[in-house]
């Protein structure tokens, strides 16, 4: 008997627990627009970025026509930023300018993937091909807006990029030197005569090439 109660009371409790979880979750669905913005606000505030971007995925799934979304978006994409995850906040602004892109925003989108593209750079050997993409990117938009207001900010990235670039390919091209690959030494050597900076226009980073780029 003492063991047909001992079960009953447990059976009793472990429904209670999975009724009192279940209540709790079914709490955090299908909740107006307004719950769910609030909600990434908070999150982005107390710095609980993964929070942030739950609730928005939350915000997007249940309110797909929502006007909140653009605004949480532009949030996110900025806190991510602010917490040097480059890539997430590239994310949020590439699928804020698909759905909401125009003209009137555009030029600002556009400065902030190549800046987002510039300070996610970590190693000019690993990330020669990013470096190469926002170099083009930024020539691009240089070229598309000549007079706009945060063109001189896109051409102090596009030199940053162009003298990175430069050293890199002088690093290679002695490496190969050493390496007694004397062809494969001078196809980078060629790259850099092309190119409007001199050797001699460029100090050499003292710590690293983190510091220098963007210092």
């Amino acid at each position: 008997m003492y063991r047909i109660i001992q079960h009953t009371i447990f059976v009793v409790i472990f429904l209670s627990i999975m009724v009192g979880c279940s209540t709790k979750k079914d709490q955090e669905f299908e909740k107006p627009a307004l719950y769910w913005y609030q909600k990434v606000m908070k999150s982005i505030a107390t710095g609980n970025l993964e929070k942030a971007d739950n609730y928005f995925t939350s915000l997007e799934s249940e309110h797909v026509g929502s006007p909140l979304i653009p605004e949480a978006m532009l949030m996110l994409m900025q806190a991510h930023m602010d917490n040097e995850e480059y890539l997430l906040a590239n994310f949020y602004l590439d699928e804020y300018m698909k759905r909401y892109g125009n003209r009137k925003n555009r030029q600002f989108a556009e400065f902030i993937q190549i800046k987002a593209a510039f300070y996610g750079l970590r190693s000019p050997q690993r990330d020669q091909k990013l470096i190469n993409d926002t170099l083009k990117k930024a020539r691009r938009y240089i070229q598309k807006y000549p007079n706009g207001e945060y063109t001189p900010m896109v051409e102090t990235i596009a030199v940053r990029l162009e003298m990175t670039r430069y050293m890199m390919n002088e690093e290679i091209a002695a490496l190969y030197k050493r390496r007694n690959k004397p062809k494969a030494a001078e196809i980078y050597r060629e790259r850099n005569e092309k190119s409007w900076l001199k050797k001699e226009d460029i100090r050499l980073p003292k710590r690293d090439w983190f510091d220098w780029l963007f210092n």
